[in-house]
């Protein structure tokens, strides 16, 4: 039982839980010294004062008072509760579990309690305890909906779809009188059980359902939507191609509803005719419709297709539709339909076009249609399948010539620059673009991209500046920070990383790895939001994106991009000491102490541009954010700290273990955990992933290098476990442990001489077989020289070889002189190469 204080203690003591709710920190700590020093060891205001602390950033000091808090009055549940709100901020969230329950049995009647409680058990997906919490919730308050629905979630979560049901009709069935159809909650109610049902594969009484529900729901899209694919699946095709006829009239861009309209129809997918007959009817209907025009473009062939593509692509092109390209290019993988669309756009150069009727608009229609041929066949030239960038280049300056004023054509231009190998170009007229349209956010975005994959990173940033706040904390980038820009940081990060500036580029993967953090620890609001708004099915759906968050494609791109920096940082810790130097420094070596100190303070100076306004206005909220709670300042702005790690491989480690969960089918992944754990000393475990790769791509050139780095350092060890002997026997021939290690190396780069990965491959086969041997790159070279359809990616791959195994900056250069004079890049672009753009 908590300790009894008199009447004026217990003011004050409801004065500082009143407080902290309303974030008046100051005020409520002052509040609580005034309570402890009448009452030195009241348990309950030492816990509330320890909850202020740790909101106000004193962790430590937080966790010393609550535990003597719990000495004090170790009967006290708000004590309990407390602590386990301090474990909660740190995410143990076992502990706090643990404290929960330690206060539940000293208070079995708090709902408060008993609310944090299931939080966490949903949270960590403990979903038995969480329907259990959810049951005595629901005992303690029966008339409130919302404690019903969240039990059928748990159950729901649970697996217990027959016991989720029964909880919402139990509710419906005390339900008394008519509900009002715009009550928000029970018609997302009724959905959910329907969702339910679906789900429980008794699709009949799942469409029943929906029917006696149809007048009581105001979703009318997802009631058709599902009555249509029930009907579908109960094969009641008559009823479901009413269904899809009636949806297409809502909306008839949206290929699904075509989809399930053919299934109803029962069309052959080999009646091509039938299948076109179906979509002209609808195009008929509707001049403005694009899908069933465009549809039909996938299955047809020969003649027919020659025909219907001719039909299309005027259509769009008269009316100057700038995504047409976009719309077709699906098709090219189809190397007859690609030719017969590049025939006919081709054909189309020297036509004019002819306009009926009233004359007044044909100067403007035929510069219409002409502009569209040319921005057509820029990107068509451009388009990797089709690409000739010269023939690209042609179209996109007569194309500015007509009109210089649309950002599209500049837009063009810098991609076809990027394909060319000049990122500078490619920034530079991607900026053009920009300044045509300075309104344009999108183009912005765009332009920043196109610089930092030029490393001009803080040139970036200031173009970011222009739909930024850039007076919060951090400026431009802490704003960016603040908005979770992924797409931003993940480019910075890589910028900084192909200078090797590492500490940069680390900063950068660990901001994105704290903001899936963010985004794991932000379910929190949604457990009691989503039910509070009625948001049922989609905070289920939410909980699943949720348990495959790691799964994201920019975690996976940060995450291989951070463990390779660690993998370079174990493999060469001397690169660390450098870490912030700029990349001309890096690669001249010049690492004498006073050019060290000048790069710095330049370097410095360029951080410091910010105006003296905007550092006084981020000096303001320097220590409060808007939520009230303190905002920490970043002691370790350049990321020294992270590249100076002592354990580069642990680093590793904590950004691998969540790309295991869900890479299985990564290639790339696999290649990765392979080399972390080879580092490691881990055979068996860097063993069965090499396994794992095997088993997506057995011939991927990159594989070689793994077998001979595999064997290489087996042999160094005296004895093997028996069970990595015995996964070493599932290795492919001829790698295994009597294999001559350096014949194989040549063999295969002999068998393989004009290829440029298995040039690579035997590179760094070569570089673990003698790693105090000079590197040999003339197999490189003469894989350059001697591949057929050589690709800027194979190129920078060559080049960044040459680096990781050792090589000189001449031998980079060198290489990198080869692969320029196969691709036709000018001198100006080699050094972009060597530095591996992309």
């Amino acid at each position: 039982m908590p300790q009894p204080l008199n009447s004026k203690e217990a003011s004050l003591f409801r004065s500082v839980v009143k407080n902290y709710e309303s974030k008046q920190y100051k005020k409520g700590i002052k509040a609580a010294d005034q309570v402890l020093r009448k009452v030195p060891n009241h348990g309950d205001t030492q816990a509330m004062k320890a909850l202020i602390l740790n909101t106000t950033g004193s962790t430590d000091e937080a966790f010393a008072l609550a535990k003597k808090a719990l000495k004090d009055d170790m009967k006290s549940h708000v004590c309990w509760h407390v602590y386990g709100l301090l474990y909660r901020s740190q995410k143990n969230y076992e502990e706090a579990i643990k404290a929960y329950n330690w206060a539940l049995r000293l208070e079995p009647e708090s709902p408060q309690i008993l609310r944090d409680l299931s939080l966490l058990q949903v949270q960590t997906r403990d979903f038995e305890a969480y329907v259990n919490s959810r049951h005595k919730m629901l005992l303690k308050r029966e008339g409130l909906r919302q404690n019903w629905t969240a039990l059928a979630i748990a159950h729901h979560l649970n697996g217990n779809l027959e016991e989720a049901e029964h909880v919402l009709d139990l509710y419906e069935n005390t339900i008394q009188g008519e509900v009002s159809i715009r009550d928000v909650e029970h018609n997302e109610a009724l959905m959910y059980r329907n969702t339910i049902i679906e789900e429980r594969g008794d699709i009949d009484r799942a469409l029943e359902h929906l029917d006696s529900i149809d007048k009581r729901t105001l979703d009318r899209t997802a009631i058709m939507e599902r009555r249509a694919a029930f009907l579908l699946r109960l094969k009641r095709f008559k009823d479901a191609e009413d269904a899809y006829r009636a949806l297409l009239e809502r909306n008839n861009e949206l290929r699904a509803y075509y989809d399930g309209l053919e299934q109803a129809l029962e069309l052959d997918k080999k009646d091509l005719q039938k299948r076109k007959q179906m979509y002209d009817e609808i195009a008929e209907k509707d001049a403005g419709c694009d899908a069933a025009r465009r549809m039909p473009l996938d299955f047809l062939e020969g003649e027919a297709f020659r025909e219907a593509a001719g039909s299309y692509l005027r259509r769009m092109l008269r009316k100057g539709v700038p995504s047409t390209f976009n719309n077709v290019k699906s098709l090219y993988a189809n190397p007859a339909k690609r030719q017969i669309i590049q025939d006919l756009v081709e054909s189309y150069k020297d036509e004019k076009q002819q306009v009926n009727g009233d004359t007044s608009n044909h100067d403007d229609s035929s510069s219409r249609w002409e502009q569209s041929i040319l921005y057509f066949l820029a990107q068509h030239y451009n388009y990797y399948l089709t690409r000739d960038l010269n023939k690209a280049m042609t179209y996109i300056n007569r194309l500015i010539e007509l009109d210089p004023k649309t950002y599209d054509w500049h837009m063009t231009k810098a991609r076809i620059f990027k394909h060319l190998g000049q990122p500078a170009e490619a920034a530079k007229h991607m900026n053009i673009a920009r300044e045509i349209d300075l309104r344009d956010r999108w183009i912005n975005c765009k332009c920043a991209k196109y610089q930092l994959r030029n490393n001009e990173s803080n040139v970036a940033l200031n173009t970011m500046s222009k739909f930024t706040r850039n007076e919060v904390m951090g400026g431009t980038l802490g704003d960016l920070i603040e908005m979770q820009a992924l797409w931003y940081l993940t480019e910075d990060g890589e910028a900084y990383a192909r200078q090797a500036r590492y500490g940069l580029a680390l900063k950068r993967f660990h901001t994105i790895f704290n903001i899936f953090d963010t985004w794991q620890e932000d379910q929190f609001d949604f457990h009691t939001f989503s039910l509070r708004k009625a948001q049922i099915r989609a905070y289920v759906d939410t909980l699943r994106w949720e348990d495959r968050l790691r799964s994201h494609p920019y975690y996976t791109r940060a995450a291989l991009d951070a463990i390779n920096i660690y993998l370079a940082l174990h493999d060469n810790p001397q690169l660390a000491s450098y870490a912030d130097l700029p990349l001309s420094l890096n690669a001249a070596g010049s690492h004498d102490s006073k050019t060290i100190q000048k790069a710095r303070k330049e370097e410095e100076m360029a951080l410091s541009k910010q105006s003296e306004a905007d550092r006084k206005a981020a000096a303001k909220k320097a220590n409060m954010g808007q939520d009230g709670e303190l905002k920490k300042t970043d002691d370790d702005p350049k990321g020294l700290k992270l590249a100076q790690t002592k354990q580069p491989l642990d680093e590793a480690m904590r950004f691998l273990v969540p790309l295991l969960e869900f890479g299985d089918g990564d290639m790339a992944v696999q290649l990765t955990a392979f080399e972390v754990f080879l580092r490691r000393g881990k055979l068996f475990r860097a063993l069965k992933h090499l396994l794992l790769a095997v088993q997506i791509n057995k011939d991927d050139p990159r594989l070689h290098a793994c077998f001979v780095a595999f064997w290489t350092k087996v042999q160094k060890k005296d004895v093997l476990t028996p069970q990595v002997k015995e996964l070493a026997g599932h290795l492919p021939p001829p790698y295994d442990s009597e294999t001559d290690l350096k014949s194989v190396n040549a063999q295969f780069v002999k068998e393989n001489a004009s290829s440029v990965p298995h040039a690579v491959s035997h590179m760094k086969a070569s570089r673990s077989l003698e790693p105090e041997k000079s590197t040999d790159i003339s197999f490189l070279t003469d894989a350059l020289q001697k591949q057929e359809g050589l690709s800027l990616d194979e190129a920078a791959m060559a080049v960044n070889a040459v680096k990781e195994c050792g090589g000189s900056v001449a031998e980079a250069q060198k290489v990198a002189e080869h692969g320029g004079k196969v691709l036709g890049f000018g001198d100006e672009h080699l050094d972009r190469v060597a530095k591996g753009v992309r």
